[in-house]
């Protein structure tokens, strides 16, 4: 695992993983999701793609 970093120095297409990221993070992530913004989206899917640029289109990110 890396050292913790800024937000803004990891990469699109990095694996989040390599920062830290498992499983209960997602599944904390995933429930702050679909309480806030209504979206149906599972631990799993985001775990099989755990880079920003695949869960901007998995969370409908815009801009």
């Amino acid at each position: 695992m890396q050292p913790t970093q800024p937000v803004q120095d990891i990469l699109d297409d990095e694996n989040l993983v390599d920062y830290g990221l498992d499983s209960v993070r997602l599944m904390a992530l995933v429930g702050r999701r679909r309480s806030a913004h209504g979206i149906d989206v599972s631990a799993r899917d985001l775990a099989e793609r755990p880079a920003v640029e695949e869960w901007a289109a998995l969370l409908g990110a815009t801009g």
